[in-house]
């Protein structure tokens, strides 16, 4: 047996292999160009041609872009209607701003559990947690997999509830043939470099619903507004305006606009090569009993963000940590997607425990993000695949 890395082996690469990097080509940076010679840096026409990009892409009516994935979500809980002491539903297997967006207006955040096999939140979860106070749920779609839709938009119209998608990861992902942006009441888009489109940084809020699209353009933007259709006083000229709400300054650089519609324009190449990234990855690992392959429901066509390795601890004698160490004695370096939002002692400080969502937590005890991003060659995806089988066969009980 071939010893990893880890236990006096020679590494599997010479070189380092990072779990996620952008890829930017000449057009981008064409695109870029254009607009540093332009009339405009922000508040141009690339902003107006994003968003109409969006909309083309998804089948959604209306779209905000924003400077980045947060401030999407933020302005979407307001738009929802979260204030001071209401309640705000997510998963706890997420970045932390999926949850801070509630806090950010006076709100609370409830975590409901996972699906253990899929890892998105679980409706039922969901339900349990629903109160008088709650006026939004922030579902994420996990490593891109659209989660349940349907049942959470049923469930969350029932009750008089706000749904929405936190779709940071899913952008180019379809359910039921639908690509999302479009279905649910608001859903968040972020283009940080990570992500399967880039902007360096940016994001956007999709609705169909008109009344959800003027709020969200007035907080992106301090609340004010020139349209004299919400003047309190008359107006003294065309340039005039006014502050009719508290808004934040969220705008996003026609710079960005003009990088995020490049990028747009090579979606479907970059998922492409994401799903036959997934496939490699599952057919080899699903093979072995000492792994789990995380489960696609049939309704989402995903176009995946990130690949999660789960050990099954049992059948092993290293636990996470240890296998995480391994690969990067590997020259593999993989990332955790996510510590459990109210671990954080942030959260703890505002009296979250340990304990409340157990699906969470187990999962994040046994994953490991592997690398996945379009510039992945099919030998760096070999080299993932033989480091994995490399450790866990010299670990397995």
């Amino acid at each position: 047996m071939e010893k990893p890395a880890i236990a006096g082996g020679t590494p599997v690469r010479d070189t380092k292999l990072y779990y996620g990097h952008q890829y930017v080509d000449k057009a981008d940076v064409k695109a870029v160009e254009e607009v540093l010679t332009s009339d405009y840096l922000t508040c141009g026409p690339k902003v107006a041609a994003l968003e109409e990009k969006l909309c083309e892409i998804t089948g959604a009516k209306y779209a905000v872009a924003v400077s980045n994935g947060t401030a999407a979500l933020h302005i979407a809980a307001m738009a929802a209607g979260v204030g001071e002491g209401d309640e705000l539903i997510t998963t706890p297997i997420t970045f932390a701003a999926s949850a801070n967006c509630a806090l950010y207006c006076g709100g609370r955040p409830v975590f409901a559990d996972i699906d253990p096999d899929t890892y998105n939140i679980d409706p039922a979860s969901v339900r349990q947690k629903i109160t008088d106070r709650t006026r939004a749920v922030v579902a994420v779609d996990y490593t891109g997999q659209a989660a349940k839709l349907d049942e959470l938009l049923g469930m969350c119209h029932e009750k008089g509830i706000v749904l929405i998608e936190d779709s940071a990861h899913s952008i180019g992902t379809k359910y039921k043939g639908k690509p999302v942006g479009s279905i649910s009441d608001m859903t968040t888009f972020s283009f940080h470099p990570v992500k399967t489109v880039t902007g360096g940084e940016g994001g956007a809020v999709l609705t169909n619903r008109g009344d959800l699209y003027e709020k969200l353009l007035l907080y992106r933007s301090h609340g004010i507004t020139k349209d004299e259709a919400y003047y309190v006083n008359e107006s003294h000229g065309s340039w005039y305006h006014e502050q009719i709400d508290l808004g934040y300054n969220y705008r996003l650089t026609d710079i960005q606009c003009a990088l995020i519609l490049s990028q747009i324009d090579k979606l479907a190449q970059f998922a492409g090569r994401r799903r036959e990234i997934v496939e490699r990855y599952d057919r080899a690992f699903s093979q072995i009993p000492q792994l789990f392959v995380q489960r696609e429901i049939p309704e989402s066509d995903t176009t995946r963000h990130l690949y999660i390795l789960r050990i099954v601890p049992e059948m092993l004698t290293i636990d996470r940590r240890g296998f995480f160490e391994a690969m990067a004695a590997e020259n593999i370096c993989c990332n955790v997607h996510y510590i459990p939002v109210y671990w954080h002692p942030y959260y703890q400080k505002l009296g979250y425990k340990k304990g409340i969502c157990p699906n969470a937590e187990k999962l994040y005890s046994e994953m490991m993000s592997l690398p996945i991003y379009y510039t992945l060659s099919d030998q760096d995806v070999d080299d993932v695949i033989t480091a994995v089988r490399r450790i866990v066969a010299y670990y397995k009980k």
